[in-house]
């Protein structure tokens, strides 16, 4: 898959049926294949339930909210420690519902990687208003898709071979 295709699932496109662990896993690592992002595990998202990064499962399934904050942990954690992530969801939950501040990142994503990966000149304004929680989230987001960016440019590239130093 290209950048230019990288599409992440808006708020109302994730399954909302309640996921177990291992579905959920799956599901979040599809859309994290492509970027070369690591993988999440069970271990860990068991771990973000356990430090209340995100609540419970209901009945051992996740749903729609919890799959979104989980696609943005395992994204946002390319450049962000856990600390400031749950900084920025609280900031979040503040000022925007779960649903638009997860599409928000999503479109934010998606253009800053365009920009970041060359496929178009500029940036677009993405969202209406401005606000601290926005620059700041666009500032994670523009780090994170150069991380990506120079992940993927030096894995393009053959390993460079230092040749042995000289013997006299």
């Amino acid at each position: 898959m290209h950048i230019q295709d990288f599409h992440l699932p808006r708020y109302h496109e994730i399954p909302d049926v309640g996921l177990y662990l291992d579905q959920t896993v799956k599901y979040i690592n599809r859309f994290l294949t492509p970027l070369h992002c690591p993988e999440i595990t069970a271990s860990m998202v068991s771990n973000y339930v356990k430090k209340d990064y995100i609540r419970n499962p209901e009945k051992k399934q996740y749903s729609a909210e919890q799959v979104a904050y989980l696609l943005f942990i395992s994204i946002a954690k390319l450049a962000l420690p856990m600390e400031h992530i749950a900084r920025l969801f609280a900031m979040q939950r503040s000022t925007y519902s779960s649903q638009v501040a997860y599409d928000y990142f999503c479109m934010e994503f998606e253009n800053v990687l365009q920009y970041v990966f060359h496929l178009k000149g500029q940036m677009d304004t993405v969202g209406e208003t401005t606000s601290q929680t926005k620059t700041m989230l666009r500032s994670a987001i523009i780090a994170i898709a150069n991380i990506l960016y120079l992940r993927r440019e030096f894995e393009s590239q053959a390993p460079q071979q230092v040749p042995p130093p000289e013997r006299k």
